[in-house]
């Protein structure tokens, strides 16, 4: 109703033509409200990679992105990539100008919602960029629920017919997830600010031996930490919303750098929030147990804590040392 679905969609194809700062303040007020919806994909994601597809395939589909009647979803992680984004064994093979693709892909958001996947597929000239119409011949979807309630499923594809999007898809795949990172961190500072707020509303509240605990100098000291969390989360979410417009080694590192600070920012303040309410912020009845699980899912998301140390550490090694 609001219309967001097309603040990433160029004014050309009905959409508002909005940029990362934008979506940054979207995705903060989504984090707050506990929004779990495809919308980091949808509508931020998908026009991102469909910039480089055809003209006819963008007049298709990002109209459709935009009124909010399609969802299109990035469907890029196999088994055995580990987050990374060159390890791609499905298959793109070409015949004549039809292209069909050969594989499986995981963890696809919505993958039983989805009107279209935009999936990653390797061929001889590369690894190119498809979109795949949900239900075409020979796709196949297994879906389950997510610990945080949302959707997900495995995507299989056995010659399924696709429409090319890019041919040398790398440099746009890598733009896409920076996007999506950066989107979840402003997502990650939304979620952690609410649940900060219930924990200190719950601690004024509640009462032990006569006073409320939010007295206690013991637990006073966590909420400073869980303060400090937040606000370096919320710092290094600025930094990659703005660092998504610099040249691709600049931008990833950075990307990288905020990914490593907001996972700890979110698993600190996660954990501490839900202990300092004791038993009922492990209850599913308990709102906080959800922005708890919302954190989680996000810590996980597009590369963990590990994955991006590694990305940092590798992009730094001509600065790393004492004498740099």
């Amino acid at each position: 109703g609001l219309g967001l679905t097309a603040l990433a969609v160029t004014e050309a194809h009905g959409g508002m033509g909005f940029g990362a700062v934008e979506a940054m303040v979207v995705m903060e007020e989504l984090g707050r409200g506990l929004v779990n919806a495809p919308y980091v994909q949808g509508a931020l994601v998908a026009p991102q990679i469909l910039r480089a597809a055809p003209e006819a395939l963008q007049a298709e589909w990002l109209p459709r992105i935009a009124e909010g009647s399609a969802l299109v979803v990035l469907a890029h992680q196999e088994r055995q990539a580990r987050y990374r984004l060159d390890d791609v064994t499905t298959t793109a093979t070409k015949t004549g100008d039809a292209w069909t693709l050969t594989g499986q892909k995981s963890v696809v958001p919505a993958a039983d919602e989805a009107d279209a996947f935009l999936v990653p597929a390797r061929h001889a000239g590369g690894v190119g960029l498809f979109l795949v119409t949900a239900g075409a011949a020979g796709t196949g979807v297994k879906a389950c629920a997510t610990q945080d309630g949302a959707r997900t499923g495995e995507l299989t594809l056995a010659g399924t017919p696709a429409a090319l999007v890019i041919a040398d898809g790398a440099a746009v795949l890598a733009l896409a997830v920076d996007v999506a990172i950066a989107a979840q961190a402003a997502e990650s500072v939304g979620v952690m600010d609410r649940y900060l707020a219930i924990t200190v509303d719950y601690m004024n509240t509640r009462k032990q031996f006569g006073v409320a605990i939010a007295s206690f100098q013991a637990l006073r000291h966590r909420v400073a930490d869980c303060k400090m969390a937040l606000e370096l989360g919320r710092s290094m979410s600025y930094y990659a919303t703005l660092k998504l417009g610099e040249p691709e080694a600049a931008r990833r590192r950075a990307i990288s750098q905020a990914k490593v600070q907001l996972a700890q920012s979110v698993r600190l303040l996660g954990q501490q929030c839900t202990q300092m309410h004791g038993g009922i912020g492990v209850t599913d009845e308990y709102v906080g147990s959800h922005y708890f699980k919302r954190l989680t899912m996000l810590e996980m998301s597009f590369g963990d804590l590990y994955h991006h140390l590694g990305e940092v550490s590798t992009r730094m090694q001509d600065t790393a040392g004492v004498f740099a």
